[in-house]
């Protein structure tokens, strides 16, 4: 069966995108903050930022349960941090999904007002390219 199906399949690994400036206060920073407060979760984003993975990879790559590592993605996609980018098939003729990160460099800065966040963000962005 593993001639039928392509196992590889169409992965969008996306470009590396502009940087993502969050400021400490906003309400979906805390999402983000609670979804990286664990090792396994970072460690999850870590190794999706080297290279796109399936649940199955990312748990062999981390040492962790393909549940533990479920359970991480969807707080991950729903954070906005992880994003589905293709699917793959198993030996066994499965569909998989392939995750990979949403974007490029990711930045949570901590004071300022309303007309410092643009020239931050500008300078952000400016430096990292």
């Amino acid at each position: 069966m593993s001639g039928l199906l392509p196992s590889e399949g169409n992965v969008d690994t996306g470009g590396e995108a502009s940087p993502r400036v969050h400021w400490l206060e906003d309400e979906e920073t805390e999402q983000l903050i609670a979804c990286l407060s664990c090792d396994t979760a970072r460690d999850i984003l870590s190794c999706l930022h080297d290279s796109p993975a399936t649940a199955t990879e990312l748990a062999e790559l981390v040492d962790t349960s393909i549940q533990n590592v479920r359970h991480h993605l969807g707080n991950l996609v729903d954070a906005d941090l992880v994003r589905i980018a293709g699917t793959r098939y198993s030996e066994k003729g499965r569909e998989m999904k392939v995750y990979a990160p949403t974007d490029g460099p990711l930045v949570v800065c901590v004071g300022g007002d309303e007309r410092d966040r643009e020239g931050v963000a500008d300078a952000i962005s400016s430096f990292l390219e």
